[in-house]
């Protein structure tokens, strides 16, 4: 009864079109699908590459840019061609082609330590903080999960000091301002208070001039304390490594109990020998354990205190 054309063809239409229809849509799939590229095509973009980098080197940049540009219409789906390019780029000081670059790199890879830090120079370079300093952070989260004591993760750390510390100046040049504008107002309206109570009594008398500058030296109490946290001082010991006296960014704790930032203490390993530099006693690289606590700290102090980036 099912193939009876006369009672159901609606139905066998139906199924017939969706049958159609799931066989375009799996056609549509595969052709937009990246082909394979020939081994053939891929060794020579990879030459590409490979002169681009020797162009680089010797500073002949254009040169540079046009071997990546031809690595990358044979392979477009290779990220290190297009943040090779952005870095040439960047040489130019072209932020808006760096940009652009490394947003097509990280469409190919999401980890690339270079194609974050790179943009969030980019973005810098707009004024862009909040963008900036976002791309910088991962970047420096991936390259110190790489690396930690690489030029690079010390490169971008330089580089998110100042984009913080900028970001902070700005803001705090701001709250400064309003801080001001109402310190003003509100000292204005105590003196009008007092001149109008004055007026209005039959005689003035020492006590209330006394009562007057009594709260006018309340209210710039309140106003300097209100500065305080924009006003630099000495960041405490705690938050600081025994070795630089810098204020930490990666610190790790030793066995004795003893912490200091992760890089510096690994190179003291690996140049000096290895020993805790404290308490010289016997110290492995994988004995080194994050220290959670002070880095929450440290952070939770440079979020109020934007101007300590600058003593890092």
């Amino acid at each position: 009864m099912d193939n009876d054309p006369f009672l159901f063809p609606s139905i066998r239409e139906r199924r017939k079109r969706r049958g159609e229809r799931e066989r375009g849509a799996a056609k549509g799939r595969a052709a937009m699908a990246p082909l394979p590229v020939p081994a053939s095509v891929a060794k020579q973009a990879e030459q590409l590459k490979q002169d681009g980098n020797s162009y680089f080197k010797k500073e002949r940049l254009g040169a540079a840019i046009d071997a990546y540009t031809e690595a990358i219409t044979l392979c477009p789906d290779v990220a290190i061609y297009w943040t090779n390019r952005a870095l040439c780029y960047r040489k130019r000081n072209e932020w808006k082609k760096v940009e652009e670059d490394c947003r097509r790199a990280l469409q190919l890879d999401s980890n690339s330590v270079k194609a974050h830090y790179m943009l969030g120079l980019a973005l810098l370079e707009k004024h862009d903080y909040s963008g900036g300093i976002k791309e910088l952070e991962k970047a420096l989260e991936l390259g110190r999960g790489a690396n930690p004591a690489s030029y690079m993760v010390e490169e971008i750390w330089q580089v998110l000091s100042r984009a913080k510390y900028m970001e902070w100046e700005d803001s705090s040049s701001k709250r400064a301002s309003r801080l001001q504008n109402l310190r003003e107002v509100c000292e204005k309206a105590l003196i009008d208070y007092y001149f109008i109570d004055a007026s209005e009594a039959e005689d003035s008398s020492k006590e209330s001039d006394h009562s007057q500058s009594q709260q006018l030296e309340y209210l710039r109490e309140v106003f300097n304390k209100a500065a305080q946290a924009d006003t630099p001082s000495e960041v405490p010991d705690h938050l600081c490594c025994k070795i630089t006296l810098d204020i930490f960014r990666d610190p790790v704790i030793t066995p004795s109990g003893i912490t200091y930032e992760r890089a510096v203490l690994l190179d003291h390993l690996q140049k000096v020998g290895k020993f805790d530099p404290v308490t010289r006693e016997l110290l492995e690289p994988h004995q080194l354990v994050p220290n959670l606590a002070i880095k929450e700290a440290v952070q939770a102090f440079l979020r109020d205190h934007g101007w300590a980036y600058k003593m890092s």
